[in-house]
């Protein structure tokens, strides 16, 4: 088997697999908006004890910060499940796990094996993800932006 037949059969897999980019897209965005709404709701539904658990990691101004912190998360989570303003949403999301790792996490790391077992590293990189790919065919976004499309086109 030569080089070109073994490519002429990976074409067509391959094609079928960047037609079908959106389920990844849809599935991390569901997963990683729900996990964020939910975390959201509970900090703002808890915005004193969050406050003191700032307070606690040395965060500066720990009633703001809870509350700028739940909102993002509950606020970014749900348009990242409707896929909406999801590379804007992704941005602040981003600095929110940035923030965390840095923050509080980081004081726990002593190497590479520590580090990478962290969860917040893994959701920042998400967000990154989603920020350059955008939320796929199966979102708002999608249907906001084709809609505005067919209007520029009409004029």
């Amino acid at each position: 088997m030569n080089v070109a037949t073994t490519a002429d059969r990976v074409k067509p897999v391959l094609i079928a697999l960047n037609g079908a980019e959106w389920i990844p897209q849809l599935l991390v965005r569901l997963f990683l908006g729900y996990f964020f709404f939910e975390t959201g709701w509970g900090k703002v539904g808890n915005l004193g004890a969050m406050a003191e658990r700032f307070a606690g990691w040395g965060i500066p101004l720990p009633a703001f910060n809870a509350a700028l912190s739940g909102y993002t998360e509950l606020i970014g989570g749900a348009l990242i499940v409707l896929g909406l303003a999801t590379r804007l949403a992704a941005i602040p999301l981003f600095i929110n796990m940035a923030v965390a790792i840095l923050v509080v996490n980081l004081r726990k790391v002593s190497d590479l094996d520590d580090f990478v077992e962290l969860s917040e590293p893994l959701y920042a990189l998400c967000f990154v993800w989603l920020f350059f790919t955008g939320p796929g065919r199966v979102s708002l976004d999608h249907l906001l932006w084709r809609r505005f499309i067919r209007a520029d086109t009409a004029r």
